[in-house]
């Protein structure tokens, strides 16, 4: 290739970022794709995002308008916290709602890697549900003592509803948006959907179970908060990387071009 050709070649997004940026695109774009998977998208409205290792105050996004299964490594969205726009090879910018929801919480916890926020049917209709999560299966146990609530404000494009979203929070990872859907979040985008996955399969067990009609059994709180500290206590470590490499090798059996 001549020295002029070379010139006017435009370089990937992979050549324009750190080892460490492309590693959490790949991870965040594997990320987008299992949910399509799963059946949790909600069209283009919903969002996940995790950090840029090395530079905290970044953090990358789905572009607005792609669909989950079009996200990939390399369309991501890389945002600062103040919004600016800082690598968008779409030219569509980001979501104004997953603006506010995930810069509040990576500004507020810099100990959160990922955040994730889905809008299911399950998880919208808990969300909806007076005592919230109940505690009736082992997947809901999980969140004994660890979940937080929001209160329904509309849709979230207020700057103002930041500082009381970061406060409902607190020190939890995951949490219930009113009337809304389910937030997760976690040290790393594996642990993060970690506990997404366990709250979404709570949520759907829980409208199961109501559907059915009949009383339902709860476990003693001496039960529910053996299986949450035990749970506390694995999430981290090698129990959510082996979940977390599970997940890869599920969605790279069936479709790898989330890597481009």
């Amino acid at each position: 290739m001549t020295a002029g050709v070379e010139a006017l070649r435009t370089p990937s997004v992979r050549d324009q970022v750190s080892a460490e940026e492309w590693q959490a695109r790949l991870d965040l774009a594997a990320c987008y794709r299992l949910a399509a998977r799963w059946g949790w998208t909600d069209h283009i409205y919903t969002h996940f995002s995790a950090r840029v290792p090395g530079k905290e105050e970044h953090f990358l996004i789905n572009a607005y308008g792609l669909t989950f299964p079009e996200v990939t490594a390399s369309n991501l969205v890389k945002v600062d916290l103040a919004g600016n726009l800082l690598l968008d090879i779409t030219g569509r910018g980001h979501n104004p709602a997953g603006y506010v929801i995930h810069s509040a919480v990576h500004a507020a916890r810099p100990d959160l890697k990922a955040v994730l926020h889905t809008h299911t049917t399950a998880g919208a209709a808990v969300s909806a549900q007076r005592d919230g999560l109940l505690m009736i299966s082992q997947h809901a146990a999980r969140y004994y003592g660890r979940i937080a609530y929001h209160a329904f404000e509309g849709f979230a494009l207020n700057l103002d509803e930041q500082q009381r979203l970061v406060r409902d929070l607190g020190d939890r990872r995951v949490m219930i948006l009113r009337n809304h859907g389910l937030l997760a979040a976690g040290r790393s985008v594996g642990e993060a959907l970690q506990e997404l996955y366990f709250l979404e399969r709570a949520c759907a067990i829980q409208i199961a179970a109501l559907a059915g009609g009949v009383p339902l059994v709860a476990p003693d709180e001496a039960a529910l908060r053996q299986a949450s500290e035990t749970y506390a206590r694995a999430s981290g470590g090698s129990y959510t990387t082996r979940n977390w490499e599970a997940f890869v090798r599920e969605l790279d059996a069936v479709d790898t071009s989330y890597r481009q």
